[in-house]
């Protein structure tokens, strides 16, 4: 006679990894991604937040000048074709200079105001949040770092680009696999944005945010600030929007520019001093 097989247990459905990642779990995978930064949000008291968006291709100065004096170097060392492909190299790295000067200015309007908030009664407090990774991001969460705020990375799993920066406040890094998710806290969460130069990732946030205000979505008031105002300007003909009757006029005001740290930090103090 055949002796029986016994059976172990399964594994519950909450710890069937197979189960969770699979297309029938995602509801709660998504589920997951509302409860698990909400119970740390709340242990750590954040709920007054400054969002910082702008590009992760972004350097700071040090590092932008540490590049080309090495470009400049292969390009002492090289011959022939390959001459010329590091002079390109130093063309392009060169159309980026400015970039890395929003890059230290970011910083310093982080740590500006990150420092002026440490100075508020704790329940009147600001902390600072980005995206998380590297470029502008980071250079807010350096700034907030620097200050002593809360530094807050919502970072998003790419594959390129995309990993976390050395000051986030590690208990408050988070790690996003759904985009809208991750918009979803920015948004919940901020008390004001800052947008800083930034590609299509800054764009996407930028306009979902000013047409959550436009349509009364989001129905507390919450300033947007645009740095500096010669880039965005540049990038953006907000008022042929106006022309071309695609926004209304009062639209205009949803967003304010700045174009120094000073500019930037003092409108940022002033539309939250009473909040």
């Amino acid at each position: 006679m055949e002796k029986e097989t016994r059976l172990g247990k399964a594994d519950k459905a909450y710890d069937n990894k197979d189960f969770l990642h699979s297309r029938d779990g995602r509801t709660l995978r998504i589920l997951s991604e509302y409860l698990y930064p909400e119970k740390y949000f709340n242990s750590h008291n954040v709920n007054r937040v400054v969002v910082f968006y702008g590009s992760a291709r972004s350097v700071s100065q040090v590092d932008w000048n540490a590049t080309a004096r090495d470009l400049q170097t292969q390009l002492t060392n090289a011959t022939g074709d390959e001459k010329i492909a590091i002079q390109k190299k130093i063309e392009f790295h060169d159309r980026k200079k400015l970039i890395s000067k929003y890059y230290d200015e970011c910083e310093e309007i982080a740590y500006r105001f990150g420092k002026w908030s440490m100075e508020l009664p704790e329940e009147k407090r600001y902390d600072i949040c980005t995206g998380g990774g590297p470029g502008m991001m980071e250079a807010a969460n350096k700034g907030a770092k620097r200050s002593g705020c809360n530094s807050i990375g919502l970072n998003i799993s790419l594959p390129f680009e995309q990993e976390p920066n050395q000051f986030i406040t590690p208990s408050l890094n988070f790690e996003f696999h759904y985009f809208f998710m991750r918009k979803f806290w920015f948004v919940n969460l901020a008390k004001a944005l800052v947008a800083m130069p930034g590609g299509f990732g800054t764009m996407d946030e930028l306009f979902e945010n000013l047409t959550l205000i436009q349509t009364k979505k989001l129905t507390r008031q919450v300033p947007v600030l645009l740095y500096p105002k010669v880039y965005w300007q540049k990038l953006i003909d907000f008022d042929y929007f106006l022309d071309m009757g695609m926004i209304s006029k009062s639209d205009l005001d949803l967003f304010h520019f700045a174009n120094t740290p000073d500019e930037a930090v003092d409108f940022l103090i002033s539309e939250l001093s009473n909040v």
